[in-house]
């Protein structure tokens, strides 16, 4: 097996890593010093950097102005902005993106894709449903109507609603067939009501009420919506290893600074074994996010479908990235709590990163539903 990645897949690290340099999680108030959303918008100034950069077509197509890279890149690039906490729709955007682009009809493609790639068109997608619990595709209905579809329903927590141009929304027919439509943000019979994310980013309830959309904005065809669903998970899954591995490397530097009866508290086993614990679930972390990066960007087959990869991968991201920041506050000690230190704008966005995925015992039951459904050979 080679692990290598690819010459493109490391550009576009080199990349990003350029592009992100600049940026700092300060640059916006603290979340547990703002009663609501840190700022009214996403990081434009960094948005039109990764348009000139060409991270926002990393994914696309060439024919649509791309580098025609798979969500292997995407996930490098996400990992990279997590560990500075950058304030933008990248995953959301990037995700629909190849959405449109794999299943979306040649119309759609060609009046949405090039218009991402140059940074033009912001898109988000509601995935959470009505509570967050239930599949998101059963919270909205979706009738058609000769040219049209009707959408009724409700999408709760989506991100960057208020920021973006379309909204992706999943929804069932009457047959139980689910169908994507993207949804204008200020479209007759969409109301967006405030919600405020654990990280302090500005979140929407997004309520359609008979809204009339033209066919070709709605992807019908068979999969689009599980595919779309199991690739934000994983890009979710990338933010959490990227937050994590910052953190870490956070510790390991005030550890190594931090003296108790003259020697640095990094030489202390006690200190030593948690954050050799904590360096297990990175890695653990690391190598499942590949594997269902893998599959989804290859369409590779295996024992059980792209779903049990992506269930492993949430189960290592939701518990390891949690584990990853109660260490870290807990080797940092007082000065972790300090709102002038980084350490807990981190710690929000890990706990915003650990409600998206969910807990882990609901994946470790939807994962053993799979075993018991596939025969493995």
């Amino acid at each position: 097996m080679d692990f290598t990645f690819t010459e493109e897949q490391q550009a576009a690290v080199e990349a990003a890593k350029a592009v992100f340099s600049g940026v700092t999680p300060d640059q916006v108030p603290s979340p547990a010093l703002t009663p609501g959303a840190v700022a009214e918008d996403f990081d434009r100034p960094l948005w039109a950097g990764l348009a000139d950069s060409d991270l926002l077509s990393l994914v696309l197509a060439a024919e649509y102005g791309g580098a025609s890279l798979d969500p292997i890149a995407l996930c490098l690039v996400l990992r990279e902005s997590a560990k500075v906490l950058a304030r933008v729709p990248l995953l959301e955007t990037s995700a629909v993106a190849m959405t449109v682009q794999a299943y979306g009809s040649t119309e759609l493609a060609a009046e949405v894709l090039p218009r991402v790639g140059r940074g033009e068109l912001v898109l988000t997608a509601g995935a959470n449903g009505r509570t967050g619990h239930d599949p998101a595709e059963l919270a909205v209905t979706a009738q058609r109507d000769g040219e049209h579809w009707l959408l009724d329903g409700v999408q709760t927590g989506v991100p960057w609603a208020q920021s973006a141009d379309r909204i992706a929304v999943p929804a069932h027919t009457g047959a139980g067939r689910a169908v994507l439509a993207l949804v204008p943000r200020d479209h007759p019979g969409v109301t967006l009501a405030e919600q405020v994310s654990t990280s302090g980013e500005r979140f929407a309830e997004v309520r359609l009420g008979s809204v009339r959309i033209t066919a070709p904005q709605v992807i019908d065809a068979e999969g689009a919506w599980e595919w779309l669903r199991d690739l934000l998970t994983t890009g979710t899954c990338a933010l959490a290893l990227g937050l994590g591995e910052r953190v870490l490397a956070m510790t390991s530097e005030y550890t190594g600074k931090r003296e108790q009866f003259g020697f640095p508290v990094a030489t202390f086993q006690a200190v030593a074994v948690q954050a050799a614990d904590r360096y297990i679930d990175l890695r653990a972390m690391e190598v499942t996010l590949w594997q269902a990066a893998w599959r989804l960007s290859t369409g590779s087959h295996g024992a059980l479908p792209v779903t049990g990869d992506v269930a492993v991968a949430k189960i290592w991201a939701s518990d390891g990235v949690r584990r990853v920041v109660q260490t870290a506050q807990h080797l940092h000690g007082g000065f972790g709590a300090d709102t002038d230190y980084p350490l807990h704008r981190y710690h929000a966005w890990a706990k915003q990163i650990e409600l998206s995925l969910g807990p882990a015992a609901a994946h470790e039951e939807a994962l053993g539903d799979l075993l018991a459904a596939h025969t493995l050979s």
